[in-house]
């Protein structure tokens, strides 16, 4: 025992020093950490000013809260839009116009014919017929750019405008 008491008081001094540069070691490590920890905790803090939250956590709910607000409002916004498109597919909006004289000699380019189509060539041809004594309006319903009822030239060609401007 002696012996082992003789060979630590020789080697204390290595122990000693041992000991006090791993306790350099770790005082420099806590001194780089805690400057980390400021750093971050600034950055932190810079993060969160002005948002109105006292922390990470309830930003994160927060913004989950307005994303899927924003998710529901944009669905809604897509519905609006299909809804919009498939009514102005059903909405008239080829139109061709023939003006023309009737009855020859006694009248003037007064009458006309007028057809107003959607995109799927569903609508109507209106046709004005003038003369000095009296007017006459005729409506045709069409169907895929067709009429159940006979057309003049004039209806066609003004259904046939129509389609073109289509």
């Amino acid at each position: 025992m002696a012996e082992l008491n003789e060979l630590i008081m020789e080697q204390l001094h290595w122990f000693v020093i041992l000991m006090v540069i791993m306790i350099l070691i770790l005082w420099i490590t806590a001194a780089v950490q805690g400057t980390k920890l400021r750093k971050m905790r600034r950055r932190y803090d810079a993060m969160m000013a002005g948002s109105g939250v006292e922390d990470l956590e309830t930003l994160l709910v927060q913004l989950k809260v307005q994303m899927d607000e924003i998710e529901e409002s944009q669905g809604n916004h897509a519905k609006m839009l299909d809804s919009i498109s498939r009514n102005m597919k059903g909405m008239k909006s080829k139109v061709g116009i023939i003006r023309y004289n009737a009855f020859g000699e006694r009248g003037n380019d007064m009458s006309f014919s007028l057809a107003i189509l959607s995109e799927q060539e569903e609508g109507l041809v209106l046709t004005g017929l003038h003369n000095r004594e009296s007017s006459y309006v005729y409506a045709k319903p069409l169907k895929d750019g067709q009429s159940i009822y006979p057309l003049s030239p004039e209806e066609k060609e003004a259904v046939t405008l129509a389609l073109q401007k289509g």
